[in-house]
């Protein structure tokens, strides 16, 4: 299948910034969960300005991540592909058909949660420890959703 330039361009450039989003995921999720997260770490925050960044970095590293892949390179690979674009749930069923994603409800799961920890998190520390566990359990299936994406994006690469 022959992509046009413009959408090959695009592609390579979502895969750079997905690969580094993965990585930089990756390193916050081992130095925040180094230890295990407790409602009294928690509840100390405020007096852990380390803590405090780690979380944060998490969060919106998660988030950007699980956007950047949902919102942006799933769209750009399925048109690449001449494949129909949809609504968000319409094209994580296809992925999902396409063996890109292992569950578009999984996904949709995992999308919630971003919205409660970027949005829920500062009120309540028991469901932000609860969000926090969560999105840990999650990054190895957004990490490897990213590298199936990107195996097919390497798949589409035109002719040396």
């Amino acid at each position: 299948m022959k992509v046009e330039e413009n959408q090959w361009v695009r592609l390579q450039f979502l895969s750079r910034v997905i690969n580094k989003e993965c990585q930089y995921l990756q390193e916050t999720d081992q130095r925040l969960f180094t230890e295990p997260l407790t409602l009294l770490s928690i509840q100390q925050i405020e007096q852990d300005p380390v803590l405090a960044e780690r979380l944060d970095a998490f969060v919106s590293r998660f988030g950007r991540l699980q956007d950047n892949l949902g919102d942006k390179l799933l769209p750009q690979l399925l048109a690449a592909m001449a494949e129909p674009i949809g609504t968000v749930m319409e094209n994580l069923d296809r992925a999902e058909k396409l063996g890109w994603l292992e569950s578009a409800d999984t996904w949709i799961e995992i999308r919630k949660l971003r919205n409660q920890m970027v949005h829920e998190y500062i009120e309540d520390a028991a469901i932000l420890i609860s969000a926090l566990q969560s999105g840990h359990a999650y990054v190895p299936v957004l990490t490897a959703t990213a590298a199936r994406l990107i195996a097919q994006i390497d798949k589409l690469a035109p002719p040396q």
